[in-house]
């Protein structure tokens, strides 16, 4: 039975070309755009933000990672790029999927791409990015469902109409990774191109037994039709084929919490040929752009995604207790998991800039429909030796697996979720120096859930589940404009979250563990272009957060209902050129997260989950000549604990990263990247207490690039 189920920080000088929409290229005519580096606040525009709004203006705090930027420091990866933004870190996600900390809140939906929800658990290329748009606090009103620590928006490139070129780059590392990547444009008239973007890469770490390679391939083809409407047209497969690498279990320490197992970096804890995770994915997105006049202007984009995820994998699930005189153990555990999806996305928006009176008007008005339709399935390990899913065996390096299989069925599920939404904002423009910014969302969320094993055995109740959620969810900020290149903001948002997608499938189908999350976020902060092309943010904010799962400290493949937890914090970030030669991004955060409300676990008072106070980070480029240039960089984070439960700690760590690059001529360059230049042994991310990645020794990336 089945239920139905970026703009590389371009900025396009006119008024007219400043179209932003949750995510979708701007409307612009290229041949008025500017390259820009750095980021402009006064005249830069977010894609993320649907509206055409100055980053100046925006009562929130964020980040942008250009297209140069990922180039620069060879980012393959958002823990590359996370390490380099205040307010955020990585997590594990079992060694298969993007998994992020926002403000202490883990996630893996929050993710966009070209402003449509991209939610499935996969890890996502960078070979197609003009930027990488990072937004702090909550705020439903623009992003829908979550977003509650922030949202995460990658911006694809697209096509150029006015010139024709090839860009490529090959690369490998010294532990034998190896990328290609090819981007190719060629105009067709005057209005109209085509792009295709493509990449292979073959995988490798420090880690033993770990490979993999992944593909993708992206083209893109535009056109207008006459001066007032252009129409897009995007496809993208991705292949990811790699092992499941879950790090290293904890250690027992006595006197303290445990911490994460010291000395065996390199050993790979599951079955080398059992461990992996294959992905298929087809995106295809079609948007239309069309300006009714000077006042008005409108876009419709539909998004039809499908996704065929498998991921199976043994790991520690205990702590590895080292006594003298004792050969140390290692209890195993595992499971197979299988997801299907299909998600189909219709997003509309107008966007008015008006004047009524004194007062100027950016008025939003949209709305959304979403049909999304899930397949999983779960399968437990049987050791053959106990019939048993959990075996405790002998440390040996490698380990010794016996012989088990994925046999025991946990879970057989099918899903659908179908939302509606409508959303409406203004920004008010009472004065040169002050602008109020206002508005409402409404979503509903209709979700439908059969359990084909309980369906099956037998007893009274069918494996039928439904549960409808809606609610109104504000956002309001006040922005205060002393000088045009300063302002100051105050705002409050909220944002809710159904049970809907891959954690409703996890959980225990009652109306207590499949109630929403609700969270509220209050920010106020500052934003400074020091100079055109200097920026400096700052923010303070308070992050109230209710009934949210975590991992169960005692099975990492179940969920636990969290009832309530709060994390209050302040970030600051510099980006830009200190002179003509240098330029330089860095950021610092401070993270109060604290558990407030734990239903009984015991958990009341303890730290959220990983969650590091203090973490900093800063990069500088220097142009030494028109020929070479170089890079230094450095990153600290301060330790944190795992899990709610606070019984693992892992340390801080402070890691050093370096580039040099060399133009041979403006068509080809060549550069190395090194990573961790002094080899620093820390630990950067986990899972769950026992699941605790191992970060890369020194280690050197070559590439070679160009563009014809």
């Amino acid at each position: 039975m089945n239920i139905a189920q970026s703009v590389s920080l371009k900025t396009a000088m006119r008024a007219g070309a400043a179209l932003a929409c949750f995510g979708f290229a701007q409307a612009a005519d290229y041949q008025d755009e500017v390259i820009v580096e750095g980021r402009y606040l006064s005249i830069d525009k977010l894609n993320a933000v649907k509206t055409p709004t100055p980053l100046i203006d925006i009562p929130q705090s964020l980040s942008i990672v250009g297209s140069e930027q990922i180039t620069n420091q060879a980012f393959e990866n958002f823990g590359d790029v996370l390490r380099y933004t205040p307010g955020l870190s990585i997590s594990q996600g079992e060694g298969h999927r993007d998994a992020i900390i926002i403000r202490g809140n883990q996630t893996t939906a929050d993710f966009f791409l070209d402003g449509m929800r991209d939610d499935v658990q996969y890890y996502r290329p960078f070979y197609n990015l003009e930027q990488i748009e990072i937004l702090r606090g909550s705020n439903a009103l623009l992003f829908g469902r979550g977003g509650v620590g922030g949202v995460v928006n990658r911006v694809t490139k697209k096509p150029v109409f006015d010139d024709s070129f090839t860009g490529f780059s090959a690369s490998v590392d010294t532990f034998g990774g190896h990328a290609f990547t090819g981007d190719f444009n060629t105009t067709l008239g005057d209005n109209a191109g085509f792009r295709l973007n493509a990449f292979y890469e073959g995988l490798n770490n420090h880690r033993d037994f770990f490979d993999g390679e992944r593909f993708a391939v992206n083209p893109t083809f535009s056109f207008k039709a006459g001066s007032n409407t252009e129409f897009l047209l995007s496809y993208e497969y991705v292949n990811d084929d790699r092992v499941v690498d879950r790090g290293v279990p904890s250690q027992n320490v006595d006197g303290g919490p445990d911490v994460p197992l010291e000395g065996f970096n390199r050993t790979f804890f599951g079955s080398p040929d059992q461990n992996f995770t294959t992905l298929e994915a087809h995106i295809v997105r079609g948007r239309i752009d069309h300006t009714f006049n000077e006042m008005l202007r409108g876009n419709v984009t539909a998004q039809y995604a499908d996704y065929d995820k498998l991921y199976q994998n043994l790991f520690p699930s205990e702590e590895v207790v080292v006594t003298a005189g004792a050969f140390p153990e290692v209890e195993l555990d595992g499971y197979q998991d299988t997801t299907d999806r299909q998600n189909f996305i219709l997003q509309g928006n107008l966007i008015g800039e008006f004047d009524i009176g004194p007062f100027g008007h950016t008025l939003l008005f949209g709305a959304e429909f979403g049909d999304q339709e899930t397949a999983n399935a779960r399968n437990d390990n049987v050791f053959a030796s106990n019939s048993d899913d959990q075996l405790v065996i002998p440390f040996t390096d490698p380990l010794a697996i016996p012989a088990f299989a994925f046999s025991n069925q946990l879970r057989d599920r099918e899903s659908q979720v179908q939302f509606v939404s409508v959303y409406l904002q203004d920004q008010i423009d009472i004065t040169d120096w002050l602008k109020i910014v206002g508005g409402v969302r409404y979503d509903r969320f209709d979700i439908e859930v059969l359990d084909i094993i309980e369906e099956n055995d037998g007893d009274a109740v069918d494996g039928t589940f439904a549960r409808v959620d809606d609610r109104w969810t504000p956002r309001g900020g006040v922005i205060l404009k002393p000088l045009e290149n300063v302002s100051a903001y105050f705002s409050y948002s909220e944002t809710f979250l159904p049970r809907s997608g891959d954690q409703f499938l996890t959980l225990n189908l009652d109306t207590e563990s499949t109630r929403p999350q609700i969270t509220k976020n209050k920010e106020i902060g500052v934003k400074w272009d020091i100079k055109p092309d200097l920026s400096l943010t700052a923010a303070l904010f308070d992050l109230d957060r209710e009934s949210f799962t975590s991992v169960d400290p005692e099975d990492a493949a179940q969920l636990i209902v969290i009832e309530g937890a709060e994390t209050k914090g302040f970030e600051l970030q510099l980006t830009g050129n200190l002179a003509d030669w240098w330029y330089v991004t860095t950021g610092y955060s401070y993270l109060d997260g604290e558990v407030q409300r734990a239903d009984g676990s015991g958990n009341a008072g303890n730290k959220t989950r990983q969650t590091p106070e203090n973490m900093f980070s800063i990069w500088n480029n220097f142009q030494v000549s028109d020929k070479i240039g170089f890079g230094l960089g450095a990153t600290y984070q301060d330790s944190f604990f795992v899990r709610e439960d606070n019984s693992v700690e892992v340390p801080d760590f402070f890691r050093v990263d370096a580039a040099l690059y060399y133009n041979f001529s403006d068509n080809l360059r060549v550069q190395v990247n090194v990573e961790n230049l002094f080899d620093e042994e820390y630990f950067p991310d986990a899972h769950s207490n026992d699941n605790i990645t191992t970060g890369e020794p020194l280690n050197a990336r070559f590439t070679i690039s160009g563009r014809f």
